[in-house]
């Protein structure tokens, strides 16, 4: 993972606020540290040659994009959009224990409630506290999922890079669209960290800049902060506020349902499929037309950071936008409803098609009228 996180990060950061949004809290910079210099090339060879596989601490995520504030008492019909909401606008603090690719835990502490996720080799767990609902696969061998790299994967000599190679060829994959640069050392849970700086080259996106932490004994990004345009305080912030890279406990791994938990067993959907949404397995919330099907199947324009990804029309069933949450939550515009924050804008038509860019909302207006 580590060897890929720089190279998707453009392209990929409206699905990452999604994707990482599940530990959220609050983040205070450190004092400042003296460290050698280093170029970006040498920061990313770091994070290239790290050979980290263990490590456990406390997550925190801030969240200040500038969402709109629901009123108190408003019925959420939506138990997927009520999750997205909650995880961008509230405070969540989650401890992370990794021993190798396959033990991984991952604890969100809320108050009074406690979500787990637990992968211990084929077994993947994830537990609720406050429905006390358990979830349980097996991930079959031989499958994507299961499968971890082996001696045998390795390209032959000669053609395996360097970790100044692969954070070279890194660095020029990123250039045309970011000025990469090291800013001021700091420390991040008590290590001395690097700031690797990613700036977008383009006006056009609402991304003004993306700041990552690495630490200088190892090489593990510790922090990521994205920053909006015009905008000192990060917008969207998550890092460890404490961290160490023992390996840990074995029992930690070891996830025993807790009495009286209701267990759901779930397979994994076969490829391009998704979860019958009736079923046990699948969440609740607004269906999607034809979900899993080449009629949503998205699509992408733009390149780096203003990449913008497109749902076609009849991805959200009519009547969606009709929904409370939905219009508390979005504004009118003349290609339809809108949601806007300081770092993503979604738009979404009267066809029922999504937008979804770090791009002003004009910008996805304009790409829904074809101009």
């Amino acid at each position: 993972m580590t060897r890929r996180w720089v190279h998707w990060l453009p392209a990929a950061v409206v699905p990452a606020l999604v994707g990482v949004s599940g530990l959220v809290g609050t983040l205070t910079a450190g004092a400042t540290a003296q460290l050698p210099e280093r170029s970006p090339e040498q920061v990313l060879a770091m994070v290239a040659g790290s050979t980290t596989r263990a490590l456990s601490g406390t997550v925190a995520q801030s969240s200040s994009l500038g969402l709109p504030a629901l009123p108190s008492g408003l019925t959420v019909g939506s138990t997927d959009a009520a999750t997205v909401l909650g995880l961008l606008t509230g405070s969540h603090t989650a401890r992370v224990y990794v021993d190798g690719p396959t033990n991984v835990r991952v604890q969100v502490l809320e108050q009074l409630a406690e979500r787990d996720v637990v992968r211990h080799g084929s077994d993947v767990w994830t537990y609720d506290s406050s429905t006390g609902t358990v979830a349980h696969l097996t991930i079959p061998t031989g499958s994507s999922a299961a499968r971890v790299a082996t001696p045998s994967d390795a390209p032959t000599a000669g053609e395996v890079p360097t970790p100044g190679e692969l954070a070279g060829r890194l660095l020029a994959a990123l250039d045309p669209s970011s000025q990469i640069t090291v800013g001021r050392d700091t420390r991040v849970a008590g290590r001395s960290v690097y700031d690797l700086v990613l700036t977008p080259r383009t006006a056009d996106t609402l991304v003004g800049s993306v700041a990552i932490a690495v630490d200088s004994g190892t090489g593990v990004p510790l922090r990521v902060q994205v920053f909006a345009r015009g905008q000192e305080a990060p917008a969207f912030s998550v890092g460890f506020t404490s961290v160490s890279f023992a390996a840990p406990a074995p029992e930690v791994f070891d996830f025993v349902p807790p009495a009286g938990a209701v267990v759901h067993e779930r397979s994994l959907p076969a490829t391009g499929a998704l979860p019958d949404r009736g079923s046990a397995a699948a969440p609740t919330g607004p269906r999607v037309a034809g979900a899993g099907t080449a009629a949503t199947i998205p699509t992408i324009s733009g390149s780096g950071w203003a990449t913008v990804l497109r749902l076609p029309a009849g991805t959200l069933q009519a009547g969606t936008t009709a929904e409370p949450l939905i219009g508390q939550l979005t504004h009118a515009v003349p290609g339809g409803r809108a949601l806007t924050t300081s770092l993503v804008s979604v738009l979404i038509t009267p066809e029922g098609s999504v937008l979804v860019s770090a791009v002003p909302v004009e910008r996805l207006e304009a790409l829904a009228e074809g101009r």
